[in-house]
């Protein structure tokens, strides 16, 4: 086969996601425009938002796990492990569509959320019905077809024939695992869960899984590695994404909207029952029950700002964000010990190692 695809070497490896992606998106948008309008403009909203921006944690995760399994930085098998390893970003953008309808979110990544999107396009047109109504069922539809397509794009990503069987049950526990994370997710908001074990098993399913564990196992099975290893990447991956997890937490109450693309203090708008809430809930039901009772009283509500300042000092002060950094803080050593006694190649410890560092003291 001559190759005519992008050289998916280390140094340019989210260059190499990007053309991949746009390769995958050219005939479909073509066949797209072929069908109709109203759904040629559907798929030029998915590639957008797709292609938009983002680090490309999982795909490079993926390519990671293979290269550390010793899979070449070069070649036709390369290339279409790179195809496949991009495919995570069309699953990841499947995520981001329904979560935002979950969660009602208003933003992602500093632009409008795709089901506003759509109901602004439905009330600017005069179109007939509930524009919100439109609006939600366009951008589940949308996510639907970003899920589809990143099956697609494994199945025809060129991998060889016991490589892609490897995959197979791997990618699909990451579609699973991410499922029941969400509605874990889902059912601690609506019961009012204060379990501090309850949000770390939904980081782990909803984060954890499809962000790092699975990507780096994916990798490693493409690759043929043995069992020790892909435990070892298993076990580095379910701490570095909690850990992951855990700093977007803190970032989604305290970070800067111009850096994370959110609103500020947004999870406790939404009523997010994370680490950081049920560590603050804990704590404050024990040194302060009337801080207790404000933060029960206004999570999940249309707070103001004087408001989220005080939910703010509160979740400092009784030490809910020291206990979360410690947990990150082990969580990383941890990982990273696992990492170093693996049989993964210099290289990719090296860039594991540097991955997990930003990871877990990112500030967006």
């Amino acid at each position: 086969m001559t190759s005519t695809g992008p050289r998916p070497g280390a140094a340019t490896r989210v260059d190499a996601v990007e053309d991949a992606l746009r390769q995958f998106f050219a005939p479909r948008r073509a066949e797209a425009e072929a069908i109709s309008p109203a759904y040629a403009a559907a798929v030029a909203e998915l590639e957008d938002y797709v292609l938009r921006g983002g680090k490309r944690v999982r795909p490079t995760f993926a390519w990671l796990g293979w290269l550390g399994a010793g899979g070449a930085e070069e070649g036709d098998t390369a290339e279409a492990v790179l195809r496949a390893c991009a495919a995570l970003e069309l699953f990841h953008a499947y995520c981001l569509l329904h979560d935002d309808v979950i969660d009602a979110s208003l933003t992602r990544r500093g632009h409008p959320a795709a089901h506003v999107l759509f109901a602004d396009r439905h009330r600017a047109r005069c179109w007939s019905g509930d524009p919100e109504l439109y609006g939600v069922g366009a951008a589940i539809l949308v996510g639907d077809v970003a899920q589809v397509w990143a099956d697609d794009m494994i199945r025809t990503s060129g991998l060889p024939v016991q490589a892609r069987e490897r995959v197979a049950p791997v990618w699909s526990a990451l579609r699973t695992e991410v499922l029941c994370g969400q509605l874990l997710d889902l059912t601690a908001e609506a019961s009012g869960d204060e379990d501090l074990d309850t949000p770390l098993l939904v980081d782990m399913y909803k984060t954890a899984s499809y962000t790092v564990e699975r990507p780096l196992h994916m990798g490693a099975v493409m690759a043929g590695a043995d069992a020790g290893l892909i435990d070892a990447y298993r076990a580095f991956g379910r701490d570095i994404g909690i850990a992951f997890q855990l700093r977007d937490d803190l970032l989604g109450v305290f970070g800067a909207p111009e850096e994370t693309g959110k609103p500020s203090g947004d999870d406790l708008v939404q009523g997010k029952r994370t680490a950081l809430f049920a560590a603050a809930h804990k704590y404050a039901d024990e040194q302060d029950p009337d801080a207790a009772k404000f933060l029960r009283a206004k999570i999940g509500t249309q707070i103001s700002a004087e408001e989220l300042g005080t939910m703010r000092a509160i979740i400092t002060d009784v030490g809910a964000v020291d206990h979360v950094e410690r947990d990150i803080a082990a969580r990383t050593d941890r990982a990273l010990a696992a990492l170093r006694a693996s049989s993964a190649t210099d290289q990719a410890k090296e860039q594991l190692t540097a991955m997990a560092i930003s990871a877990t003291q990112r500030t967006s």
